[in-house]
């Protein structure tokens, strides 16, 4: 106990030095534990785009795409498929549910998704997570209803019984805009971290509507409908972009995937969306790792400081060591007071590290979440980011011994010598 109380009041005595490196070890542990945080954190919720659902089915492609685009709202599908094909596998035995998916429209830059009701009631999310409305209701019969995801009202201040025209195609700035068949907004969406929050929801028939009087992926300057007008016409769907199963029961799900993938109708392509996931996210790996080794390059640049600053006041410490050995202390009390030294000053820079992370979750907890979607819990380090810590307190220790072989080769003549 006398090694740790003469460490501590050595430490005291440079406190200055002693507090330049804690922070760097505290910077250093605090940028691990939070691309740690944020990377378990992403995976989860990237994981949790999508729940309960068995199959996503669209045209054939390739299963990594099919899952951005129908899913993520990234990128365009490749072909569409027959509404005949939705409804043959909408009435299959082995089907519980189906939701249809039509992409294609946007609005300042946010996606618009077709949809029937059957999404708002079936379609879940992270711990298979219902969506929730904020205010008004989802879409009935009228086919110019809106319901805003949560960002796409935030961000663009929309509020209920608000009109909004909708632009074809994705691009951010369009030329083609809707005009003549504007939408009202009728609900607004809880928050979910999922694309669900950045898109416009409206029904299969408000799509069917708004390009009804469009040829060849263009308006037709002779026969105009307006919107009046398209209310009185029928107005099913011929073709969608995508569709998504619930099966009624689990065994059933290659057998049915199977019977997609052989469909006579036209070329479809079924995919698990569990299995999907975890491919793109086998993708994004390379970024991930290297990451974790920046932060990691990060935590040893921050122990090789504290190495060179103790390393640094050996020459000046030698007089103290000299006196140390005079009144008894054997050489191995004085490697392990440098040793000491070191731990000490790892331990409080890892408990600096993790205050720091916990207030800076506090603090952008909610301002993550919004802006991101991603929803960084408050809580105690996990098995894995312990295993972490302790890593670097090893390494603390391993470094610490380098000065203390050092000062333990010192004799206490050298230390009592006068050197010019």
């Amino acid at each position: 106990m006398y090694l740790l109380r003469l460490a501590w009041a050595s430490l005291l005595n440079r406190r200055f030095t002693a507090l330049l490196t804690l922070c760097s070890i505290a910077l250093s542990v605090a940028l691990l534990l939070a691309v740690e945080r944020v990377r378990v954190e992403a995976r989860a919720s990237f994981a949790g785009t999508v729940s309960g659902t068995d199959l996503v089915v669209g045209a054939r492609s390739g299963s990594v795409n099919l899952l951005l685009y129908s899913v993520f709202r990234i990128g365009n599908a490749t072909n569409n498929i027959r509404w005949e094909s939705f409804q043959h596998y909408a009435q299959h035995p082995q089907v519980r549910w189906a939701i249809p998916l039509s992409l294609g429209d946007s609005h300042r830059g946010y996606r618009v998704l077709g949809t029937s009701e059957a999404y708002f009631e079936h379609y879940r999310y992270g711990q298979n997570q219902a969506l929730e409305l904020a205010e008004g209701r989802a879409f009935a019969e009228d086919p110019f209803e809106v319901v805003l995801g949560s960002e796409v009202a935030k961000s663009l201040n929309y509020r209920l019984d608000q009109s909004l025209v909708l632009a074809h195609g994705v691009a951010t700035i369009s030329l083609v805009q809707h005009e003549d068949k504007p939408f009202r907004v009728v609900g607004i969406l809880k928050p979910t971290g999922t694309p669900v929050d950045r898109t416009l929801h409206v029904p299969l028939s408000g799509i069917e509507a708004m390009h009804i009087d469009w040829q060849g992926g263009m308006p037709s300057a002779a026969q105009r409908i307006s919107a009046d007008q398209a209310r009185q016409l029928a107005l099913t769907p011929k073709a969608i972009t995508a569709f998504l199963l619930g099966l009624n029961s689990k065994i059933a799900t290659f057998a049915v995937q199977r019977d997609i993938n052989q469909y006579s109708g036209e070329p479809l392509l079924a995919i698990l969306p569990g299995v999907a996931l975890q491919e793109l996210w086998g993708l994004m790996s390379t970024a991930e790792q290297a990451l974790f080794l920046i932060s990691l390059c990060v935590v040893f640049v921050g122990l090789l400081g504290m190495l060179t600053v103790i390393l640094a006041s050996l020459n000046e410490r030698r007089r103290e060591m000299a006196i140390l050995r005079s009144v008894g202390a054997r050489p191995w009390h004085i490697a392990g007071l440098l040793m000491f030294e070191s731990l000490a000053l790892a331990a409080l820079g890892i408990l600096a590290g993790c205050s720091l992370v916990s207030l800076g979750i506090w603090l952008a907890q909610d301002a993550v979440q919004a802006h991101y979607g991603l929803y960084l819990p408050l809580a105690w380090p996990s098995t894995y980011e312990l295993i972490l810590l302790g890593t670097v307190l090893s390494a603390a220790w391993l470094m610490g011994l380098i000065p203390a072989w050092r000062a333990y080769r010192q004799s206490l003549a050298d230390g009592l010598s006068i050197h010019s």
